[in-house]
């Protein structure tokens, strides 16, 4: 399990545009079989026990894109246009609204907010295109924007410092002070749960009832890292400076639970967006505590990890074994025995090239500009590998069509579909299908 912070405003929103249109959210609960037709992503649910104080909602109900927003975008009520629509009587105030939409304190989201170092870095790069006969708001090639907010960057050491920069650290900390927005506030967290490899390698190849006792086990894992972040490390604060730490009814949470990777290989993973709203047991909506919540972060993933092999192992009678890593700073991996190492690396393939690139290109930003990327050169810089090594693009597939894709590359490794199912009998053993 990983978590990163969700910013208010917009911060959520690449959960929701990973859903493919014709997955629209109000299509409600869909069964087994036409999820199994249908393409793209599956819609995203309600979770977290939390969701007990959402009135007119529950968990396991499908989220919308309106809904999101609400909540993650500005922080109030999921049903904030629905609840303020359906409020009705004489002499309503702005008052009575609140009420009905608000869950404590709204988020605060900057507008507006644009470093003069950012708009003279935009002046300069409308100018250029200008020069060049393009529109101002043309896009302008990675090296040029990087060379002028080098420049730039220049110009702002020496109106502060009255000297140039002593060295690429100088530069390179001023440039990312001056890019830096103003904090925006934090909208909830980003807890992605994702199972090994080789658990991912079986869900993609497995006949579809032992794929879906797979994801099933994926899921019953992940509530049972849930409940311990319930249980564990949910809190909010109180009091002035928030000097008093307080409990809370549970998570407020979406969860997205997606099927694959940018280049199409199998990645069972689910996105799960907890909301930077809790109740406490008086009732009062507040902020969770998020420093509890990121030191639980390892034992949250431990209890992940260990809880997906004993689902699996009792459900399919399977077993793990450790696997070194290739880097040996990191601990070993637990892996499923009996599925093929060489299908992992096959599936593994576009982390690899993405880092190979990512590494060339900062190199190639160190030789050219003096200095090493800022954090959000470094990020455009990552962006920028991700798209060079991108497989073409591909319209939203079925399941079924994903299946077929990923056997006939199974074949391929393993010399066809007899090995498949050598690898399969020896994972599942007694449990594969032998007809």
């Amino acid at each position: 399990m990983s978590i990163h912070k969700l910013t208010a405003g917009s911060g959520y929103d690449y959960l929701t545009r990973q859903v493919a249109a014709m997955d629209a959210t109000d299509k409600g609960h869909t069964g087994l079989a036409s999820y199994y037709s249908e393409k793209g992503e599956a819609p995203g649910v309600w979770v977290g026990s939390g969701m007990a104080g959402i009135d007119g909602l529950s968990a396991g109900d499908v989220v919308t894109a309106e809904q999101m927003q609400a909540l993650f975008g500005s922080g109030h009520h999921p049903l904030a246009h629905e609840r303020r629509e359906a409020l009705q009587g004489p002499d309503l105030t702005n008052a009575d609204y609140r009420a009905v939409t608000r869950l404590g304190v709204p988020f605060k989201v900057y507008e507006n907010d644009v470093s003069t170092y950012r708009i003279e870095v935009a002046k300069r790069l409308a100018d250029l295109n200008e020069q060049q006969g393009l529109p101002r708001d043309w896009p302008v090639p990675a090296e040029d924007r990087a060379r002028i907010r080098t420049e730039v960057g220049r110009e702002f050491f020496r109106a502060e410092h009255g000297r140039d920069p002593q060295d690429a650290r100088e530069l390179s900390g001023t440039i990312a002070q001056h890019s830096r927005p103003k904090t925006k506030a934090v909208a909830g967290f980003d807890l992605t749960f994702k199972p090994v490899k080789s658990v991912a390698v079986l869900w993609a190849l497995a006949d579809p009832a032992i794929a879906a006792r797979v994801e099933r086990a994926h899921q019953s894992a992940m509530k049972d890292a849930l409940d311990f972040i319930e249980e564990n490390a949910l809190y909010s604060r109180e009091g002035t400076n928030g000097v008093r730490q307080v409990d809370v009814k549970g998570l407020v949470a979406t969860a997205f639970t997606h099927r694959d990777s940018r280049a199409g290989e199998p990645l069972l993973h689910t996105h799960v967006a907890v909301a930077n709203k809790v109740q406490t047991l008086g009732g009062k909506w507040l902020a969770i505590d998020g420093r509890v919540l990121f030191k639980a972060t390892v034992a949250a993933s431990e209890v992940y990890n260990s809880s997906l092999e004993r689902h699996l192992a009792t459900d399919l009678g399977v077993e793990f074994e450790e696997r070194p890593d290739d880097d040996p700073r990191k601990r070993p991996v637990r892996e499923l025995v009996g599925v093929d190492p060489r299908l992992r690396e096959r599936w593994s393939s576009r982390r690899a090239a993405i880092e190979v690139r990512r590494d060339e290109l900062a190199t190639d930003f160190q030789r050219a500009h003096g200095r090493p990327p800022t954090p959000i050169e470094a990020v455009q810089l990552s962006q920028q590998a991700t798209l060079e090594t991108r497989d073409p693009k591909h319209e939203p597939r079925t399941l079924a069509d994903q299946r077929a894709t990923w056997r006939e590359q199974a074949r391929e490794v393993l010399g066809g579909d007899k090995g498949i199912a050598s690898m399969l009998s020896e994972t599942l053993g007694s449990r594969f299908p032998k007809g």
